[in-house]
């Protein structure tokens, strides 16, 4: 068992349903694993249709006087979470931790550290965010859409969580989220911030489960109004057809396989370097990761050195161990699954430039990768299309700019791009020709105001900021309103 303290697991046989923690109405539990060294840490309950239900029940009762809800009693409730998330946000990053294999460092300040961020944000936005005007005689209103039920990943499990509740109760809707069950701990705590900060019975909802049972049951369910899915895209596709029969809003947050694009104006060994690190960053467990670096053909092979120097400088380990750089991937499944690919990459004849099959040296126990960087040839290659959601990287060499864009679009995914440049008015020029819901030039910093989500097979619809908060509303027109 992890040495951290799990706060997340008093309610761990409990879901919180209409103000209150309540007895699952069915006996199934899962077994919650630490990655780090796979012992079970606890167990959590799995609810079934009736406990879906029961939860969207309550959310549809308190929908009427929360939706009627003053911007000052929402930013009031939005201010008294933030207090309480942040006075227990090392519980939550240790409870994180534990359960996902962030490192303690990392869980804290950007595991932890999101959630708190996108709190901050929607309080800002909600302050004087335009809920009505006047067009003519006509009085255009957004409006709460509803019911909203929620399906989160384990990945980013509390920057995920935060970025649809906080616009949600901003919006005035009431909610059921279904957390991941691979780390499902972090939710229960997170829900005990909101006990405490007084959300109204009913506005908030939390029921664990699986997809099949409940995130199915959220999705078609005729009393949820929309349903926001962040997950692989074949869940999404499996949640969009569930939800199809009653015509809700579907909120779509996918998979991704961005380029990054290194121009021949980029430094180019520090733009190499540091897009190793962006890549592996979470090991590799982040939906927007630059997992395909595209480089000038005619530097490829120093690009190779430099990835290959920055792949081997960085320190696998513990969520719990003193300088790990990253920890565990989150799961057997997951684990596997990567060295599936990573075998893939292999057999089709890429380049294995760092890393490979197996665990890094001296990690006998645990779902460690060893951080791998491929020289491809072809953009048909597996590792090159498929979504590894590991610490896996592959290198490109492309002829000219036209080429560059072309590979980066030539992808199911659109999710995300980025660019290193010298020339600014450059790089903005390319981001206009990517398919992709994000570019990220010369590698800024994280902002939330900045609308996340993607193009194509990555999904639809917004999240962070005012754009979050606009795809939790309808909009209205009352005609005649301004008339004489």
């Amino acid at each position: 068992m992890s040495s951290a303290p799990l706060a997340g697991v008093l309610h761990a046989h409990e879901f919180y349903i209409d103000g209150t923690w309540v007895a699952p109405l069915s006996a199934g539990r899962i077994d919650v694993i630490d990655p780090s060294t796979e012992a079970v840490i606890s167990q959590v309950a799995m609810g079934c249709e009736a406990d879906s239900v029961r939860a969207i029940e309550a959310a549809q009762r308190a929908f009427g006087k929360w939706s009627q809800s003053s911007r000052e009693t929402r930013l009031a409730l939005l201010r008294r979470i933030l207090e309480v998330y942040q006075r227990r946000s090392q519980d939550l990053a240790n409870t994180l931790s534990a359960e996902m294999g962030a490192p303690l460092g990392m869980a804290l300040a950007n595991q932890t550290g999101s959630g708190a961020a996108h709190l901050q944000t929607m309080i800002e936005v909600l302050a004087d965010y335009p809920f009505s005007h006047l067009h003519g005689s006509t009085q255009v209103v957004r409006e709460a859409i509803g019911v909203v039920g929620m399906i989160t990943p384990w990945n980013w499990p509390l920057n995920q969580i935060i970025c649809k509740v906080a616009p949600a109760l901003a919006a005035g809707c009431t909610m059921v989220l279904k957390p991941s069950e691979v780390a499902p701990l972090n939710a229960l705590l997170f829900a005990e911030v909101m006990d405490e900060a007084g959300v109204p019975p009913g506005v908030f909802n939390l029921v664990n489960g699986d997809g099949p049972t409940v995130g199915e049951c959220l999705a078609r369910h005729p009393g949820v109004d929309m349903i926001s899915i962040t997950g692989s895209t074949r869940a999404g596709v499996l949640v969009a057809k569930a939800a199809a029969d009653t015509v809700k809003r579907v909120h779509q947050e996918l998979g991704g396989k961005s380029a990054n694009i290194i121009l021949d104006d980029a430094n180019l060994a520090s733009a190499v370097h540091q897009g190793v690190l962006e890549c592996f960053d979470n090991s590799g467990q982040s939906c927007n990761a630059p997992t395909r670096m595209l480089v000038p053909r005619a530097r490829l092979q120093d690009a190779i050195g430099f990835a290959r120097v920055a792949a081997e400088s960085i320190k696998v380990g513990a969520a719990t161990a003193d300088g790990s750089d990253l920890g565990p991937v989150v799961s057997r499944v997951q684990f596997e699954r990567i060295q599936h690919l990573i075998a893939a990459g292999i057999d089709e004849g890429a380049q294995l430039v760092a890393g490979g099959l197996g665990r890094p040296d001296g990690l006998c126990l645990g779902f460690f990768v060893r951080p791998t960087v491929f020289a491809c040839e072809h953009n048909d290659m597996t590792i090159v299309r498929e979504e590894i959601f590991g610490p896996v990287l592959t290198l490109q060499g492309y002829d000219d700019e036209a080429h560059a864009i072309a590979l980066c679009n030539d992808t199911p995914y659109g999710l995300a791009a980025y660019v290193q440049c010298g020339d600014l008015a450059r790089g903005r020029r390319i981001a206009r020709q990517l398919r992709v819901g994000n570019v990220y030039i010369n590698y800024p910093a994280w902002d939330t105001h900045a609308p996340f989500g993607g193009f194509k097979q990555s999904g639809n619809g917004r999240e962070y900021g005012k754009y979050g908060l606009d795809d939790f509303l309808e909009i209205k027109g009352v005609v005649g309103y301004g008339a004489e």
